[in-house]
């Protein structure tokens, strides 16, 4: 017995990759991938005053480790544009009278707008600046301001958490739910509906009818588009009912983006019943699919964590490009403008995994 499983391990070539190929990748992933403690945050500064202080600061941001500035914005609009379409996680503003107060001695304001929907990602960066901001001008305190250096800090750091001002974690999780439920559960109904018909020996019946594989595809994907609907309907009822999610956004947008994921989910479903032979081999591809997805998206750890390659990665997933849109639309009430490069990349995908199936698919059984 023991021999013949041995040669059973080695005829299921498949499987026995997927026995050695998830354990590595969980390893890979978990240990070099995952980042609780995300540095080097892009950050759009907004400075409204230039002076040996406003430098000061600028450079003891940058070497905190925590804050990128990638941006310097000329107004308030072009600098909310940036927080909104998620191009920075930081906006700091530094008003036009900084210098003039702080020498007065009236411990001017500095304020901080943080794209709090994941809190875990900015977290340790406010409390870092809290910090900084106590110590980052000494400095340049001499002379008759060194008074200044003595009681409270010199300058008045004021946090604006956007988009979830409480920091309550459902905020971000239940949104990022929807991607999950919808990748795990597409990928799988797809992918044994096409082995099923091929076990249990329906699939002369299916290549001996007069259409084409497209035909085949769009018959096999439809009905399960519509669960999809469904599914989402459950959630975002969850969500506002039971979870107090804000739904700031505009729910038509987000049902026209939802068409396009569960139809790139349900191809790479597809896909995967075109190279696997069972059913069980169907499972294990998705398996091995829906690891990284979880994982290298953003939905349980911050994306901006994550080293660069695993950034790439992970911008090749559908479901990171869903996530900021779902959220973006639910918590920050983005519109089209907002959403359209992660909608492009999410129709590129379908497109490009939609070719592949059809170029897969045999419409022979050898």
């Amino acid at each position: 017995m023991i021999r013949k499983e041995f040669i059973q391990m080695r005829r299921d070539r498949l499987t026995f990759a997927m026995m050695l190929g998830v354990p590595v990748m969980q390893l890979v992933l978990f240990g070099y991938a995952i980042n609780s403690d995300p540095r080097h945050l892009p950050t759009a500064l907004f400075s409204q005053d230039h002076s040996v202080f406003t430098r000061s600061l600028v450079a003891g941001l940058e070497n905190s480790s925590y804050f990128d500035i990638v941006a310097n914005p000329k107004t308030a609009a072009e600098a909310e544009t940036l927080i909104r379409t998620g191009a920075v996680q930081f906006v700091i503003e530094i008003p036009p009278d900084f210098t003039r107060n702080l020498e007065r001695g009236l411990r001017p304001q500095i304020l901080l707008d943080a794209d709090a929907t994941d809190p875990a990602a900015t977290g340790n960066a406010v409390a870092g600046l809290q910090i900084l901001a106590a110590s980052v001008l000494n400095h340049d305190l001499d002379g008759p301001l060194t008074k200044l250096k003595q009681g409270p800090p010199p300058v008045d750091l004021v946090i604006h958490r956007r988009y979830n001002a409480e920091g309550r974690s459902q905020i971000n999780i239940v949104p990022g739910l929807l991607g999950v439920i919808l990748t795990m559960t597409m990928i799988i109904f797809t992918a044994l509906a096409m082995t099923r018909e091929v076990e249990r020996g329906t699939m002369e019946n299916l290549l001996t009818m007069p259409v084409r594989p497209l035909e085949v595809m769009i018959g096999k994907i439809l009905p399960y588009i519509a669960v999809g609907y469904i599914q989402t309907a459950v959630v975002l009822a969850a969500a506002y009912w039971l979870f107090d999610v804000p739904m700031d956004g505009n729910l038509w947008l987000l049902s026209a983006v939802l068409l396009v994921f569960v139809a790139a989910n349900l191809a790479v479903g597809f896909t995967f019943s075109t190279l696997a032979r069972n059913q069980l081999q169907a499972v294990q591809m998705t398996i091995f699919f829906f690891l990284p997805s979880i994982l290298l998206s953003g939905f349980m750890f911050p994306f901006r964590g994550m080293p660069e390659w695993a950034q790439w990665i992970g911008e090749v997933l559908p479901i990171t490009h869903f996530l900021r849109i779902v959220r973006g639309i639910l918590l920050k009430g983005n519109g089209f403008e907002e959403i359209l490069f992660d909608f492009t990349a999410l129709t590129a995908f379908l497109f490009a995994v939609t070719l592949i199936a059809l170029n897969r698919y045999r419409q022979t059984l050898d």
